[in-house]
């Protein structure tokens, strides 16, 4: 069996630098889940995207999602990366700005995007978060979260920010920190991670603080998902998308749309930019969107 697919670099402008992505386009439908998980560890990339026909003829397509460990129901650089790709596939070369809405189907819904092409540069979806965050049960013991960072627990917290757990779809732990300094001494110790972020599959820690490497940027993140099979990603979607629920509780944004450029993968010589959009009505949020840019890498053929 013979595979078509594509690797895009996600969250950024420039190749080489944000999340890069594989994308298997039109999988044979004698391709199973056991397959889909080793061509993702063979990949051995954040995520793995395969392509499906949509369930729903009026949608674009369905896909499946996996890490090199495990599948997921969510997450927002594949959703952004096959949405451009799928319209670049489409429309191909673009003599002016063009725009198309791609709807995905993934674990946790239809997803739908607004993707823009442009004439020599990279493309741009934002899409509609399916779920508003919602808080996620867990421990959240300082001392721990420290262990498994291996910083000092008085770096833990900022202003009123406090160590909290929201998803989307996909349960994230998100662990302030003092400032750029103190993330940038984050070393994973492996044996005290199931202390401090549970023994799931899809334990996961955001890490964040208010200072920034550049001006525009509204936080800096670094994400861990050893348990996932990643170290380190470069840029998050789905962590960013629940984020959302932190900001809401603790930084309380007023009624209306808030924009905020999440910077991420400074550290891991991939820097990205996420931009995150939080609409508020009476205090609470009513929605949430996530936005970048992706860029086509590589193409090619995978033999199964």
């Amino acid at each position: 069996m013979t595979l078509n697919f594509e690797t895009f670099d996600v969250f950024t402008r420039v190749r080489f630098t944000g999340n890069p992505l594989a994308i298997v386009h039109d999988p044979d439908e004698t391709l199973n889940s056991e397959q889909m998980q080793a061509i993702a560890r063979e990949f051995n990339l954040s995520e793995t995207v395969f392509i499906l026909p949509s369930l729903n003829p009026v949608h674009t397509a369905k896909v499946r999602i996996f890490t090199p460990s495990t599948e997921l129901p969510f997450a927002g650089h594949p959703t952004i990366g096959t949405a451009i790709a799928l319209a670049e596939k489409r429309l191909g070369e673009v003599d002016a700005s063009t725009d198309m809405i791609v709807v995905l189907e993934e674990g946790v819904g239809p997803v739908r995007l607004a993707v823009t092409l442009r004439p020599d540069r990279p493309g741009k979806a934002i899409f509609d978060v399916p779920k508003k965050p919602g808080a996620a049960p867990g421990a959240l013991d300082r001392d721990n979260i420290a262990a498994a960072l291996g910083i000092s627990r008085h770096h833990i917290g900022f202003e009123n920010h406090k160590p909290t757990r929201y998803s989307c779809g996909v349960p994230f732990t998100y662990v302030p920190v003092a400032g750029l300094d103190e993330i940038a001494d984050i070393q994973i110790d492996r044996s005290a991670w199931d202390a401090a972020f549970g023994q799931d599959e899809h334990a996961a820690a955001f890490v964040y603080c208010r200072e920034t490497a550049h001006a525009k940027s509204s936080f800096h993140a670094r994400m861990f998902a050893p348990a996932m099979g990643v170290d380190e990603d470069p840029a998050t979607g789905a962590a960013t998308a629940a984020f959302a629920g932190a900001i809401a509780e603790f930084d309380r944004p007023v009624d209306g749309n808030t924009r905020l450029i999440i910077e991420q993968g400074i550290e891991f010589g991939r820097p990205s930019q996420i931009t995150l959009e939080i609409d508020m009505e009476g205090g609470e949020i009513d929605a949430v969107r996530i936005g970048g840019y992706a860029v086509k890498v590589s193409s090619g053929t995978l033999s199964v």
